[in-house]
């Protein structure tokens, strides 16, 4: 249950650092923002890695906000989780990230497949408030979620997909979350972070994918402030199941005529000053 002192690597600007787990096992995570702000733990999408920091970096240093953005297990540089791992164990994953940072209290926030880790999160009593942004919603019936109950399609999608983009580039990565033309450095940002999601193959990707298809009693009523942000055109992500949850457990909604990327980009600066005025 401690830091790992040595940096390991800087990616995007970002510091790296590990940390190890009551059993054993590595969390990797980027820190990042103001160092001495308010802490902000960001969850990455599906797949995703902690190099999806680097597209709340600059927002989250202009909102005083300290980022930490973990490598769930099995992406990146993080170990995989044992095979009775579940999302409640995130819980006992994130004190442990929080206690290796030296932090009390934090706010969380969850984009696409980080949604429902994000919620699950906020069920810890040194979690604030949780912002959403664009985010899945189990039990979720989208194409990778049906895709996922074929036993290693998802995990050959991706290695095909990892394969085209490597050769296609970052316009090729991007084209899955939005329509809209987006900055170089914004497209080298998230080109990086499916790359590295994939460090170690899609075996995480699937395992989530099956995951989001049941329900997930860990996000039942948060008993803390939740906000959410969402694109009317999101294709990624179906806004009528965050509507369902918000009329359920009494989540703030924000819909904006956007799609899946593009809601993390016109709001992220939105999302990380709510949080972490908490």
């Amino acid at each position: 249950m401690r830091r790992n002192a040595r940096r390991t690597d800087r990616d995007a600007g970002l510091a790296t650092e590990t940390c190890t787990l009551p059993d054993g096992r590595t969390l990797a995570y980027a820190v990042g923002g103001a160092g001495d702000g308010t802490p902000v733990v960001a969850h990455h999408g599906t797949p995703g890695s902690r190099l999806f920091a680097s597209l709340l970096a600059d927002a989250a240093a202009a909102e005083g906000v300290r980022l930490v953005v973990p490598d769930r297990p099995g992406y990146g540089r993080s170990s995989p989780p044992p095979d009775d791992w579940t999302p409640r164990d995130w819980r006992e994953d994130l004190a442990t990230l929080l206690d290796a940072e030296s932090i009390e209290r934090a706010g969380v926030v969850g984009f696409s497949g980080g949604g429902p880790f994000a919620l699950a999160a906020a069920m810890n009593e040194r979690v604030g408030r949780a912002a959403l942004v664009s985010a899945v919603v189990p039990p979720a019936d989208v194409g990778l979620v049906r895709l996922s109950r074929v036993p290693l399609a998802v995990r050959a999608l991706f290695r095909l997909s990892r394969a085209y983009a490597s050769v296609a580039g970052p316009s090729a990565v991007v084209g899955q979350y939005t329509d809209r033309s987006v900055p170089a450095d914004v497209s080298r940002a998230v080109a990086d972070d499916f790359r590295e999601a994939l460090r170690q193959g899609a075996l995480a990707v699937a395992r989530e994918n099956r995951s989001f298809g049941a329900g997930w009693p860990e996000i039942d009523r948060p008993p803390v402030p939740v906000r959410a942000w969402h694109g009317t055109r999101d294709e990624n992500a179906p806004l009528s199941a965050v509507r369902a949850l918000a009329n359920e457990s009494g989540v703030e909604l924000a819909t904006a005529e956007t799609d899946h990327l593009g809601a993390l980009l016109d709001h992220r600066r939105e999302a990380l000053r709510w949080v972490g005025d908490a």
